[in-house]
């Protein structure tokens, strides 16, 4: 029986944990319900964007990827329909 029964732990403000806990929850749910991005989230997407885009020009500039596109085109070019 001991071990079911949850003793409420003080924290260092006098609140129980479980009240902690139903704060954090009731927190948590407004926060999720903001939309949009700060300024800083911002910067960090156009980063990663800024990122991706160079990785990505740099595999469609590569030699082998550039040959097979043009291979594929030429192809499309001289099909018979």
């Amino acid at each position: 029986m001991a071990g079911k029964i949850r003793r409420a732990v003080r924290t260092s403000y006098g609140r129980t944990t479980s009240a902690v806990r139903r704060r954090v929850r009731e927190i948590g749910g407004q926060l999720t319900s903001d939309a949009g991005m700060s300024t800083a989230e911002y910067a960090v997407g156009t980063i990663a964007a800024c990122g991706f885009a160079a990785v990505l020009y740099k595999v469609v500039t590569s030699g082998a990827v550039s040959g097979e596109m043009q291979q594929l085109i030429e192809r499309a070019l001289h099909a018979r329909f």
